[in-house]
């Protein structure tokens, strides 16, 4: 089997990683595409001794390293606005990117702390202390009020309990996607958490993209096939999650989805 086809099925999921880090569906994007730029480019120095997943990702961890993420205005594209990336830039600020990375590569694609640290380039006993450090800055910096649109009663218990743990209001649980539109426009919340397939065979998708008619907020996919949502094709959501989850999974998506996010910005 040739390297390409043992990274294409990860890559849907190294893509989820990228916009999830960026926040932005775009500059994600960009970095997996200079990823495979590199790879292409220099096959020999793909790592061969560790598994083909882990390898993608150490390679995306250089390029990432490399830039740094901090685009000037004149470099930025028109995708995400500016009040977006000067709200995105001084949150960076404010914690080490290790800590978001260690976070997002633990509790949203499932590595072990020990492939995290691998991936990061630090010991394997520093990933909890970066996790929690990641956590607590996040937490400290962002508050919303969440619109859940999940016509399980379970998992939407479930979730709701976590959002309510990190300290969110919940608006209200819809299980269609009629009922959703209805309560958005209610109350409007600062975070959506959608499913995909609804209580009336109605989707997710359709009752987002009805809010998002008529106000922007961020939004949380939830779905047991992510990578049917991250084909290419535009437009593709920035934070998903994928079933079954963990709880931390849950955690570190809304963490992600509100950091980016100019309602939540802290005031002075």
């Amino acid at each position: 089997m040739s390297l390409g086809q043992q990274l294409a099925p990860h890559l849907p999921f190294l893509r989820r990683y990228g916009r999830a880090l960026t926040g932005s569906q775009k500059h994600g994007d960009r970095y997996v595409r200079a990823t495979l730029e590199a790879i292409v480019a220099a096959p020999a120095e793909f790592p061969r001794d560790v598994d083909p997943r882990l390898g993608l990702y150490r390679m995306f961890q250089a390029i990432w390293a490399s830039t740094n993420y901090d685009e000037t205005p004149e470099n930025a594209e028109t995708e995400d606005s500016s009040s977006q990336e000067a709200i995105a830039r001084a949150r960076l600020a404010r914690m080490t990117p290790l800590s978001r990375q260690a976070l997002l590569l633990t509790a949203m694609e499932g590595f072990t702390p020990e492939d995290a640290a691998y991936l990061i380039e630090v010991e394997p006993s520093e990933v909890e202390a970066l996790v929690a450090e990641a956590l607590a800055e996040i937490e400290k910096q962002t508050r919303a009020r969440v619109l859940i649109i999940e016509d399980e009663p379970i998992i939407a218990m479930d979730i709701e309990t976590i959002v309510r743990d990190l300290g969110h209001d919940v608006t209200g649980v819809a299980v269609t996607r009629d009922e959703a539109v209805a309560l958005a426009m209610e109350d409007r919340p600062g975070l959506v958490l959608a499913d995909i397939q609804l209580a009336d065979d109605s989707s997710g998708i359709d009752a987002v993209k009805d809010i998002l008619a008529e106000f922007q907020v961020p939004v949380i996919f939830i779905t047991a096939f992510p990578e049917r949502l991250l084909t290419g094709e535009r437009p593709e959501p920035t934070f998903l999650i994928t079933k079954p989850f963990q709880r931390s999974t849950v955690k570190a998506a809304i963490s992600q989805a509100l950091f980016f996010d100019q309602a939540t910005i802290p005031v002075a």
